[in-house]
Protein backbone atom coordinates (compact mmCIF):
# COMPACT_ATOMS: atom_id res chain seq x y z
CA UNK A 1 0.00 0.00 0.00
CA UNK A 2 3.02 2.27 -0.32
CA UNK A 3 1.85 5.46 -1.96
CA UNK A 4 3.23 5.95 -5.45
CA UNK A 5 4.96 9.28 -5.96
CA UNK A 6 3.27 11.46 -8.52
CA UNK A 7 5.78 11.93 -11.31
CA UNK A 8 5.99 15.59 -12.20
CA UNK A 9 7.86 16.72 -15.22
CA UNK A 10 7.95 19.00 -18.16
CA UNK A 11 7.56 17.50 -21.60
CA UNK A 12 9.19 19.59 -24.27
CA UNK A 13 8.60 18.34 -27.77
CA UNK A 14 10.26 19.77 -30.87
CA UNK A 15 10.25 18.63 -34.45
CA UNK A 16 13.53 16.78 -33.99
CA UNK A 17 13.74 15.61 -30.37
CA UNK A 18 11.71 14.97 -27.25
CA UNK A 19 13.19 15.57 -23.81
CA UNK A 20 11.77 14.73 -20.40
CA UNK A 21 12.49 16.35 -17.04
CA UNK A 22 11.37 13.80 -14.47
CA UNK A 23 12.01 14.45 -10.75
CA UNK A 24 14.32 12.20 -8.83
CA UNK A 25 12.37 9.29 -7.24
CA UNK A 26 11.29 9.98 -3.64
CA UNK A 27 13.63 7.55 -1.93
CA UNK A 28 16.66 9.27 -3.51
CA UNK A 29 15.57 12.69 -2.25
CA UNK A 30 14.86 11.28 1.19
CA UNK A 31 18.26 9.69 1.59
CA UNK A 32 19.88 13.07 0.96
CA UNK A 33 18.04 14.54 3.94
CA UNK A 34 19.88 12.38 6.46
CA UNK A 35 18.95 12.00 10.12
CA UNK A 36 16.63 14.37 11.97
CA UNK A 37 15.79 12.18 14.96
CA UNK A 38 17.68 11.27 18.10
CA UNK A 39 18.96 7.86 19.17
CA UNK A 40 16.42 7.78 22.02
CA UNK A 41 13.54 8.50 19.66
CA UNK A 42 14.66 5.71 17.35
CA UNK A 43 15.12 3.19 20.13
CA UNK A 44 11.63 4.00 21.43
CA UNK A 45 10.15 3.58 17.94
CA UNK A 46 12.02 0.32 17.30
CA UNK A 47 10.77 -1.17 20.57
CA UNK A 48 7.16 -0.89 19.40
CA UNK A 49 7.70 -3.38 16.55
CA UNK A 50 10.45 -5.39 18.28
CA UNK A 51 13.15 -4.17 15.92
CA UNK A 52 16.66 -4.72 17.31
CA UNK A 53 18.20 -1.20 17.42
CA UNK A 54 21.73 -2.21 16.43
CA UNK A 55 24.23 0.50 15.48
CA UNK A 56 23.79 -0.11 11.76
CA UNK A 57 20.04 0.41 12.19
CA UNK A 58 20.44 3.55 14.32
CA UNK A 59 22.76 5.08 11.72
CA UNK A 60 20.26 4.74 8.86
CA UNK A 61 18.69 7.84 7.34
CA UNK A 62 15.22 8.64 8.64
CA UNK A 63 13.66 7.21 5.49
CA UNK A 64 15.64 3.96 5.68
CA UNK A 65 14.90 3.66 9.39
CA UNK A 66 11.15 3.93 8.65
CA UNK A 67 11.63 1.26 6.00
CA UNK A 68 13.20 -1.03 8.62
CA UNK A 69 10.23 -0.36 10.93
CA UNK A 70 7.85 -1.06 8.06
CA UNK A 71 9.50 -4.42 7.33
CA UNK A 72 9.10 -5.53 10.96
CA UNK A 73 5.49 -4.33 10.99
CA UNK A 74 4.75 -6.15 7.74
CA UNK A 75 6.27 -9.37 9.06
CA UNK A 76 4.20 -8.96 12.24
CA UNK A 77 0.92 -9.29 10.32
CA UNK A 78 -2.42 -7.85 11.45
CA UNK A 79 -1.01 -6.94 14.87
CA UNK A 80 0.71 -3.94 13.27
CA UNK A 81 -1.83 -2.91 10.61
CA UNK A 82 -1.96 0.74 11.65
CA UNK A 83 1.81 1.00 12.19
CA UNK A 84 2.46 -0.49 8.75
CA UNK A 85 -0.13 1.68 7.00
CA UNK A 86 1.20 4.86 8.64
CA UNK A 87 4.77 3.90 7.68
CA UNK A 88 3.73 3.44 4.06
CA UNK A 89 2.22 6.89 4.05
CA UNK A 90 5.35 8.39 5.60
CA UNK A 91 7.61 6.67 3.06
CA UNK A 92 5.48 8.04 0.23
CA UNK A 93 6.34 11.57 1.34
CA UNK A 94 9.47 13.45 0.23
CA UNK A 95 9.31 15.81 3.22
CA UNK A 96 11.88 15.24 5.97
CA UNK A 97 9.41 16.64 8.52
CA UNK A 98 6.96 13.82 7.72
CA UNK A 99 9.65 11.20 8.37
CA UNK A 100 10.64 12.81 11.67
CA UNK A 101 6.98 13.07 12.68
CA UNK A 102 6.40 9.36 12.04
CA UNK A 103 9.43 8.27 14.09
CA UNK A 104 8.75 10.63 17.00
CA UNK A 105 4.95 10.55 17.28
CA UNK A 106 3.25 8.87 14.32
CA UNK A 107 4.37 5.32 15.06
CA UNK A 108 3.34 5.71 18.70
CA UNK A 109 -0.15 6.91 17.75
CA UNK A 110 -0.50 4.10 15.22
CA UNK A 111 0.74 1.54 17.75
CA UNK A 112 -1.86 2.68 20.26
CA UNK A 113 -4.53 2.13 17.62
CA UNK A 114 -3.16 -1.35 16.92
CA UNK A 115 -3.09 -2.19 20.62
CA UNK A 116 -6.66 -1.03 21.06
CA UNK A 117 -7.75 -3.07 18.04
CA UNK A 118 -6.05 -6.15 19.46
CA UNK A 119 -7.79 -5.62 22.80
CA UNK A 120 -11.10 -5.11 21.05
CA UNK A 121 -10.60 -8.26 18.97
CA UNK A 122 -9.76 -10.30 22.06
CA UNK A 123 -12.77 -8.89 23.88
CA UNK A 124 -14.99 -9.59 20.88
CA UNK A 125 -13.80 -13.21 20.80
CA UNK A 126 -14.48 -13.57 24.52
CA UNK A 127 -17.93 -12.03 24.22
CA UNK A 128 -18.74 -14.26 21.25
CA UNK A 129 -18.07 -17.29 23.44
CA UNK A 130 -20.10 -15.72 26.25
CA UNK A 131 -23.00 -15.10 23.85
CA UNK A 132 -22.99 -18.76 22.81
CA UNK A 133 -23.00 -19.84 26.45
CA UNK A 134 -25.93 -17.52 27.14
CA UNK A 135 -27.89 -19.00 24.24
CA UNK A 136 -27.28 -22.52 25.51
CA UNK A 137 -28.18 -21.56 29.09
CA UNK A 138 -31.40 -19.77 28.17
CA UNK A 139 -32.63 -22.48 25.81
CA UNK A 140 -31.58 -25.27 28.18
CA UNK A 141 -28.85 -26.95 26.14
CA UNK A 142 -26.58 -28.86 28.51
CA UNK A 143 -23.68 -31.28 28.16
CA UNK A 144 -22.49 -29.89 24.82
CA UNK A 145 -19.33 -27.80 25.52
CA UNK A 146 -18.06 -28.55 22.02
CA UNK A 147 -20.74 -26.22 20.65
CA UNK A 148 -18.81 -23.25 22.07
CA UNK A 149 -15.92 -23.93 19.68
CA UNK A 150 -18.02 -23.97 16.52
CA UNK A 151 -18.09 -21.07 14.08
CA UNK A 152 -21.29 -19.03 13.83
CA UNK A 153 -22.91 -21.21 11.16
CA UNK A 154 -22.02 -24.47 12.90
CA UNK A 155 -23.29 -23.21 16.25
CA UNK A 156 -26.62 -22.09 14.80
CA UNK A 157 -27.09 -25.44 13.05
CA UNK A 158 -26.42 -27.21 16.36
CA UNK A 159 -29.04 -25.03 18.06
CA UNK A 160 -31.48 -25.71 15.23
CA UNK A 161 -31.12 -29.48 15.64
CA UNK A 162 -31.20 -29.56 19.45
CA UNK A 163 -34.45 -30.92 20.98
CA UNK A 164 -34.49 -28.14 23.61
CA UNK A 165 -35.05 -25.52 20.91
CA UNK A 166 -38.65 -24.46 20.48
CA UNK A 167 -40.41 -23.64 17.20
CA UNK A 168 -39.62 -19.92 17.40
CA UNK A 169 -35.92 -20.62 18.02
CA UNK A 170 -35.80 -23.07 15.13
CA UNK A 171 -37.52 -20.60 12.81
CA UNK A 172 -35.13 -17.80 13.82
CA UNK A 173 -32.13 -20.12 13.37
CA UNK A 174 -33.28 -21.11 9.90
CA UNK A 175 -33.71 -17.49 8.91
CA UNK A 176 -30.26 -16.60 10.27
CA UNK A 177 -28.63 -19.40 8.28
CA UNK A 178 -30.10 -18.06 5.05
CA UNK A 179 -28.87 -14.52 5.78
CA UNK A 180 -25.50 -12.80 5.77
CA UNK A 181 -22.82 -12.94 8.46
CA UNK A 182 -24.47 -10.04 10.28
CA UNK A 183 -27.72 -12.01 10.59
CA UNK A 184 -25.89 -14.99 12.11
CA UNK A 185 -24.11 -12.79 14.64
CA UNK A 186 -27.37 -11.06 15.57
CA UNK A 187 -29.07 -14.44 16.13
CA UNK A 188 -26.36 -15.48 18.59
CA UNK A 189 -26.20 -12.10 20.36
CA UNK A 190 -29.91 -11.34 20.64
CA UNK A 191 -32.07 -13.33 18.22
CA UNK A 192 -31.95 -16.73 19.91
CA UNK A 193 -32.80 -15.23 23.29
CA UNK A 194 -35.68 -13.22 21.87
CA UNK A 195 -36.99 -16.24 19.96
CA UNK A 196 -36.82 -18.38 23.10
CA UNK A 197 -38.78 -15.70 24.97
CA UNK A 198 -41.46 -15.94 22.29
CA UNK A 199 -41.54 -19.71 22.75
CA UNK A 200 -41.96 -19.21 26.50
CA UNK A 201 -44.67 -16.60 25.98
CA UNK A 202 -46.60 -19.00 23.76
CA UNK A 203 -46.33 -21.77 26.34
CA UNK A 204 -47.44 -19.40 29.11
CA UNK A 205 -50.41 -18.25 27.07
CA UNK A 206 -51.51 -21.83 26.60
CA UNK A 207 -50.92 -22.57 30.27
CA UNK A 208 -52.78 -19.46 31.44
CA UNK A 209 -55.98 -20.78 29.93
CA UNK A 210 -55.72 -23.75 32.28
CA UNK A 211 -53.90 -22.46 35.35
CA UNK A 212 -53.31 -18.73 35.65
CA UNK A 213 -51.37 -19.01 38.92
CA UNK A 214 -48.98 -21.59 37.49
CA UNK A 215 -48.53 -19.46 34.37
CA UNK A 216 -47.55 -16.45 36.48
CA UNK A 217 -45.00 -18.54 38.40
CA UNK A 218 -43.51 -19.85 35.15
CA UNK A 219 -43.32 -16.32 33.75
CA UNK A 220 -41.47 -15.11 36.84
CA UNK A 221 -39.02 -18.01 36.65
CA UNK A 222 -38.40 -17.45 32.92
CA UNK A 223 -37.63 -13.78 33.51
CA UNK A 224 -35.13 -14.62 36.24
CA UNK A 225 -33.43 -17.28 34.14
CA UNK A 226 -33.07 -14.76 31.35
CA UNK A 227 -31.62 -12.07 33.65
CA UNK A 228 -29.24 -14.54 35.31
CA UNK A 229 -27.97 -15.56 31.87
CA UNK A 230 -27.33 -11.91 30.99
CA UNK A 231 -25.35 -11.49 34.22
CA UNK A 232 -23.58 -14.81 33.55
CA UNK A 233 -24.63 -16.09 36.98
CA UNK A 234 -25.48 -19.81 37.33
CA UNK A 235 -29.18 -20.30 38.04
CA UNK A 236 -30.17 -22.21 41.18
CA UNK A 237 -33.44 -23.12 42.83
CA UNK A 238 -32.72 -20.71 45.69
CA UNK A 239 -32.50 -17.83 43.22
CA UNK A 240 -35.93 -18.79 41.92
CA UNK A 241 -37.40 -18.75 45.41
CA UNK A 242 -36.09 -15.43 46.83
CA UNK A 243 -37.80 -12.06 46.51
CA UNK A 244 -37.16 -9.79 43.53
CA UNK A 245 -35.10 -7.47 45.72
CA UNK A 246 -32.83 -10.23 47.00
CA UNK A 247 -32.53 -11.74 43.52
CA UNK A 248 -31.28 -8.47 42.04
CA UNK A 249 -28.84 -7.89 44.89
CA UNK A 250 -27.46 -11.37 44.31
CA UNK A 251 -27.00 -10.58 40.62
CA UNK A 252 -25.02 -7.47 41.55
CA UNK A 253 -22.95 -9.33 44.13
CA UNK A 254 -21.96 -12.26 41.91
CA UNK A 255 -21.73 -10.54 38.51
CA UNK A 256 -18.33 -10.86 36.78
CA UNK A 257 -16.04 -7.87 37.27
CA UNK A 258 -16.15 -6.86 33.62
CA UNK A 259 -19.88 -6.14 33.96
CA UNK A 260 -19.47 -3.61 36.77
CA UNK A 261 -19.17 -0.70 34.31
CA UNK A 262 -21.97 -1.86 32.05
CA UNK A 263 -25.43 -0.45 31.41
CA UNK A 264 -26.84 -3.77 32.63
CA UNK A 265 -25.13 -3.45 36.00
CA UNK A 266 -26.03 0.22 36.43
CA UNK A 267 -29.67 -0.41 35.54
CA UNK A 268 -29.86 -3.19 38.15
CA UNK A 269 -28.27 -0.90 40.75
CA UNK A 270 -30.77 1.83 39.94
CA UNK A 271 -33.68 -0.58 40.35
CA UNK A 272 -32.39 -1.87 43.69
CA UNK A 273 -31.63 1.61 45.02
CA UNK A 274 -35.13 2.80 44.20
CA UNK A 275 -36.59 0.43 46.82
CA UNK A 276 -39.67 0.30 44.55
CA UNK A 277 -41.05 -3.20 43.81
CA UNK A 278 -42.50 -1.90 40.54
CA UNK A 279 -38.99 -0.93 39.40
CA UNK A 280 -37.67 -4.39 40.31
CA UNK A 281 -40.40 -6.04 38.27
CA UNK A 282 -39.84 -3.66 35.36
CA UNK A 283 -36.12 -4.44 35.31
CA UNK A 284 -36.80 -8.19 35.37
CA UNK A 285 -39.50 -7.89 32.72
CA UNK A 286 -37.73 -5.86 30.03
CA UNK A 287 -35.29 -3.44 31.67
CA UNK A 288 -32.42 -5.94 31.80
CA UNK A 289 -32.94 -6.87 28.15
CA UNK A 290 -32.93 -3.21 27.08
CA UNK A 291 -29.79 -2.43 29.11
CA UNK A 292 -27.99 -5.47 27.71
CA UNK A 293 -28.77 -4.31 24.17
CA UNK A 294 -27.40 -0.85 24.96
CA UNK A 295 -24.15 -2.48 26.08
CA UNK A 296 -24.05 -4.57 22.93
CA UNK A 297 -24.68 -1.52 20.74
CA UNK A 298 -21.88 0.42 22.50
CA UNK A 299 -19.42 -2.44 22.02
CA UNK A 300 -20.27 -2.69 18.35
CA UNK A 301 -20.00 1.06 17.84
CA UNK A 302 -16.55 1.17 19.47
CA UNK A 303 -15.26 -1.70 17.37
CA UNK A 304 -16.83 -0.26 14.24
CA UNK A 305 -15.21 3.14 14.73
CA UNK A 306 -11.78 1.56 15.17
CA UNK A 307 -12.35 -0.37 11.95
CA UNK A 308 -13.46 2.78 10.14
CA UNK A 309 -10.32 4.63 11.25
CA UNK A 310 -8.12 1.88 9.81
CA UNK A 311 -10.22 1.62 6.62
CA UNK A 312 -9.86 5.36 6.05
CA UNK A 313 -6.08 5.02 6.51
CA UNK A 314 -5.97 2.19 3.96
CA UNK A 315 -8.09 4.29 1.58
CA UNK A 316 -5.81 7.33 1.90
CA UNK A 317 -2.68 5.30 1.12
CA UNK A 318 -4.39 3.53 -1.80
CA UNK A 319 -5.47 6.86 -3.29
CA UNK A 320 -1.93 8.20 -3.06
CA UNK A 321 -0.57 5.03 -4.68
CA UNK A 322 -2.65 5.39 -7.82
CA UNK A 323 -2.16 1.73 -8.73
CA UNK A 324 -4.84 0.21 -6.48
CA UNK A 325 -8.10 1.51 -8.00
CA UNK A 326 -9.99 -1.61 -6.96
CA UNK A 327 -8.76 -1.17 -3.37
CA UNK A 328 -9.92 2.45 -3.43
CA UNK A 329 -13.34 1.49 -4.81
CA UNK A 330 -13.71 -1.37 -2.31
CA UNK A 331 -12.79 0.86 0.64
CA UNK A 332 -15.17 3.62 -0.46
CA UNK A 333 -17.98 1.11 -0.95
CA UNK A 334 -17.38 -0.53 2.43
CA UNK A 335 -17.31 2.81 4.26
CA UNK A 336 -20.52 3.87 2.54
CA UNK A 337 -22.28 0.53 3.13
CA UNK A 338 -21.90 -0.01 6.86
CA UNK A 339 -19.97 -1.51 9.75
CA UNK A 340 -20.15 -5.15 8.67
CA UNK A 341 -18.95 -4.25 5.19
CA UNK A 342 -15.96 -2.40 6.70
CA UNK A 343 -15.08 -5.38 8.90
CA UNK A 344 -15.26 -7.71 5.90
CA UNK A 345 -13.13 -5.30 3.84
CA UNK A 346 -10.42 -5.28 6.55
CA UNK A 347 -10.35 -9.06 6.93
CA UNK A 348 -7.46 -10.92 5.35
CA UNK A 349 -9.72 -12.32 2.64
CA UNK A 350 -11.33 -8.92 2.09
CA UNK A 351 -7.97 -7.23 1.62
CA UNK A 352 -6.79 -9.88 -0.82
CA UNK A 353 -9.94 -9.48 -2.90
CA UNK A 354 -9.79 -5.68 -2.80
CA UNK A 355 -6.20 -5.68 -4.05
CA UNK A 356 -7.06 -7.71 -7.15
CA UNK A 357 -6.24 -6.01 -10.44
CA UNK A 358 -5.31 -7.06 -13.95
CA UNK A 359 -2.24 -5.73 -15.78
CA UNK A 360 -2.26 -4.74 -19.43
CA UNK A 361 0.96 -4.29 -21.38
CA UNK A 362 1.52 -2.98 -24.88
CA UNK A 363 2.73 -0.14 -27.05
CA UNK A 364 1.95 3.26 -25.59
CA UNK A 365 1.19 4.59 -29.08
CA UNK A 366 -1.00 1.66 -30.18
CA UNK A 367 -3.87 1.00 -27.72
CA UNK A 368 -5.05 -1.99 -29.74
CA UNK A 369 -1.88 -3.88 -28.80
CA UNK A 370 -2.58 -3.77 -25.04
CA UNK A 371 -3.32 -7.23 -23.64
CA UNK A 372 -3.34 -8.80 -20.14
CA UNK A 373 -0.23 -10.22 -18.48
CA UNK A 374 -0.93 -13.76 -17.35
CA UNK A 375 1.11 -16.43 -15.64
CA UNK A 376 1.42 -20.10 -16.70
CA UNK A 377 0.48 -21.52 -13.31
CA UNK A 378 3.86 -23.26 -13.05
CA UNK A 379 6.62 -21.99 -10.78
CA UNK A 380 9.61 -20.71 -12.73
CA UNK A 381 7.86 -20.48 -16.10
CA UNK A 382 7.73 -17.25 -18.09
CA UNK A 383 4.77 -14.90 -17.86
CA UNK A 384 3.12 -14.08 -21.17
CA UNK A 385 0.77 -11.68 -22.89
CA UNK A 386 -2.43 -12.94 -24.41
CA UNK A 387 -6.04 -12.19 -25.25
CA UNK A 388 -8.06 -12.73 -22.07
CA UNK A 389 -11.49 -11.14 -21.65
CA UNK A 390 -14.40 -11.33 -19.23
CA UNK A 391 -15.82 -14.08 -21.45
CA UNK A 392 -12.69 -16.28 -21.18
CA UNK A 393 -12.66 -19.46 -19.04
CA UNK A 394 -12.37 -18.79 -15.33
CA UNK A 395 -8.86 -20.29 -15.02
CA UNK A 396 -7.61 -17.98 -17.79
CA UNK A 397 -9.10 -14.97 -16.02
CA UNK A 398 -7.67 -16.06 -12.65
CA UNK A 399 -4.20 -16.40 -14.18
CA UNK A 400 -4.51 -12.87 -15.56
CA UNK A 401 -5.43 -11.38 -12.18
CA UNK A 402 -2.84 -10.06 -9.73
CA UNK A 403 -2.73 -8.58 -6.25
CA UNK A 404 -1.03 -5.17 -6.33
CA UNK A 405 0.85 -5.01 -3.02
CA UNK A 406 3.61 -2.76 -1.60
CA UNK A 407 6.98 -3.79 -3.00
CA UNK A 408 8.48 -6.69 -1.09
CA UNK A 409 11.76 -4.78 -0.90
CA UNK A 410 9.97 -1.83 0.73
CA UNK A 411 11.00 0.65 -1.95
CA UNK A 412 8.77 3.73 -1.91
CA UNK A 413 6.56 4.20 -4.95
CA UNK A 414 7.13 0.62 -6.08
CA UNK A 415 4.96 -2.50 -6.02
CA UNK A 416 5.01 -6.26 -6.23
CA UNK A 417 2.47 -8.32 -8.14
CA UNK A 418 1.20 -11.50 -6.46
CA UNK A 419 -0.68 -14.09 -8.50
CA UNK A 420 -4.30 -14.14 -7.32
CA UNK A 421 -4.66 -17.84 -8.13
CA UNK A 422 -1.31 -18.84 -6.54
CA UNK A 423 -0.78 -17.07 -3.20
CA UNK A 424 2.88 -16.53 -2.37
CA UNK A 425 3.91 -16.47 -6.04
CA UNK A 426 5.01 -13.21 -7.64
CA UNK A 427 5.98 -11.68 -10.97
CA UNK A 428 9.78 -11.87 -10.89
CA UNK A 429 12.54 -10.41 -13.05
CA UNK A 430 14.70 -13.55 -13.26
CA UNK A 431 18.05 -12.49 -14.70
CA UNK A 432 19.34 -16.08 -14.72
CA UNK A 433 16.69 -16.88 -17.35
CA UNK A 434 16.49 -13.36 -18.79
CA UNK A 435 12.69 -13.68 -18.42
CA UNK A 436 9.86 -12.38 -16.29
CA UNK A 437 8.59 -15.48 -14.49
CA UNK A 438 6.11 -16.67 -11.92
CA UNK A 439 8.15 -17.43 -8.80
CA UNK A 440 7.45 -18.65 -5.26
CA UNK A 441 8.61 -16.36 -2.46
CA UNK A 442 11.77 -17.79 -0.89
CA UNK A 443 11.97 -14.91 1.64
CA UNK A 444 15.42 -13.78 0.49
CA UNK A 445 16.66 -10.26 -0.09
CA UNK A 446 17.41 -11.12 -3.72
CA UNK A 447 13.85 -12.34 -4.29
CA UNK A 448 12.38 -9.19 -2.77
CA UNK A 449 14.51 -7.05 -5.08
CA UNK A 450 13.62 -9.12 -8.16
CA UNK A 451 9.89 -8.84 -7.46
CA UNK A 452 9.96 -5.06 -6.99
CA UNK A 453 8.48 -3.08 -9.90
CA UNK A 454 8.86 0.70 -10.04
CA UNK A 455 6.70 2.98 -12.17
CA UNK A 456 8.15 5.72 -14.37
CA UNK A 457 6.11 8.53 -15.95
CA UNK A 458 2.87 7.52 -14.27
CA UNK A 459 -0.19 8.53 -16.28
CA UNK A 460 1.71 9.60 -19.39
CA UNK A 461 1.03 6.63 -21.71
CA UNK A 462 -2.04 7.71 -23.69
CA UNK A 463 -3.01 9.90 -20.68
CA UNK A 464 -4.09 6.86 -18.71
CA UNK A 465 -4.05 7.63 -14.93
CA UNK A 466 -3.18 4.07 -13.91
CA UNK A 467 -0.58 3.49 -16.64
CA UNK A 468 3.20 3.80 -16.50
CA UNK A 469 6.42 2.24 -17.68
CA UNK A 470 7.41 -0.34 -15.05
CA UNK A 471 11.01 -1.33 -14.52
CA UNK A 472 12.18 -4.21 -12.35
CA UNK A 473 14.51 -3.82 -9.39
CA UNK A 474 14.91 -0.12 -8.64
CA UNK A 475 14.50 3.36 -10.06
CA UNK A 476 18.20 3.81 -10.79
CA UNK A 477 19.31 0.39 -11.98
CA UNK A 478 16.05 -1.22 -12.98
CA UNK A 479 15.63 -3.58 -15.90
CA UNK A 480 13.34 -2.85 -18.85
CA UNK A 481 10.80 -5.37 -20.12
CA UNK A 482 10.03 -6.40 -23.69
CA UNK A 483 7.70 -8.90 -25.37
CA UNK A 484 9.14 -11.76 -27.44
CA UNK A 485 7.64 -13.17 -30.63
CA UNK A 486 6.24 -15.96 -28.48
CA UNK A 487 4.39 -13.29 -26.46
CA UNK A 488 6.51 -13.97 -23.37
CA UNK A 489 7.92 -11.24 -21.15
CA UNK A 490 11.67 -10.90 -21.38
CA UNK A 491 14.24 -8.66 -19.70
CA UNK A 492 15.73 -6.12 -22.08
CA UNK A 493 18.70 -4.49 -20.42
CA UNK A 494 19.16 -1.78 -17.82
CA UNK A 495 16.99 1.29 -17.95
CA UNK A 496 18.95 4.32 -19.09
CA UNK A 497 16.55 7.22 -19.59
CA UNK A 498 12.89 7.98 -20.16
CA UNK A 499 13.24 8.42 -23.90
CA UNK A 500 14.77 4.96 -24.22
CA UNK A 501 12.11 3.52 -21.91
CA UNK A 502 9.32 4.82 -24.15
CA UNK A 503 10.45 2.39 -26.85
CA UNK A 504 9.43 -0.46 -24.55
CA UNK A 505 5.92 -1.64 -23.65
CA UNK A 506 3.95 0.37 -21.13
CA UNK A 507 1.78 -1.13 -18.40
CA UNK A 508 -1.70 -0.28 -17.16
CA UNK A 509 -3.55 -1.37 -14.01
CA UNK A 510 -7.17 -2.18 -14.91
CA UNK A 511 -10.20 -3.82 -13.19
CA UNK A 512 -9.59 -7.47 -12.32
CA UNK A 513 -10.64 -10.04 -14.90
CA UNK A 514 -11.42 -12.35 -11.95
CA UNK A 515 -13.00 -10.02 -9.33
Amino acid sequence: MIGATVVAGVLAVSAETAAFAVPVPPHEEVRAVGIGTTETQRVDAAALVRLDPTWDVLLLSDYDFIHALWQKARDGGETYDSVRTAAERAMASTLAADHVAYITTGIHEAHRLDQQRERDKAEAARLARVARQQVMTIIGITGSPEMLELNDEGFIRAVLRHPASGPEVRAAATQALTGAAAARQEFITNGAREAHNRDVARELLELAEKDRKEAELRKRQAERKNVAALFRVPMTQSLLDVSDDIFLREMLRTAPTDLHDSELYRAAQSAVNSMNPAHWQSFLGNGAEAAYKRDDAARRAKSAEANRVLARQVLAVARESGFNPNLVASAEKALATGDMAVAEFLSEEGQRRARRQSLLIGSATAPSTWQPIRHPGVNGRAASVGPVTSASPSDWRENATWLVVPSLSGQAGCHSFEAASKPGHYLRADESKNMVTLAADDNTTAFRADTTWCARMKGWPQSRPTAAWFIAGSYNEGTQVAITQRKELTLHGRWSDDIDLRAHPAWQVVPPLAP
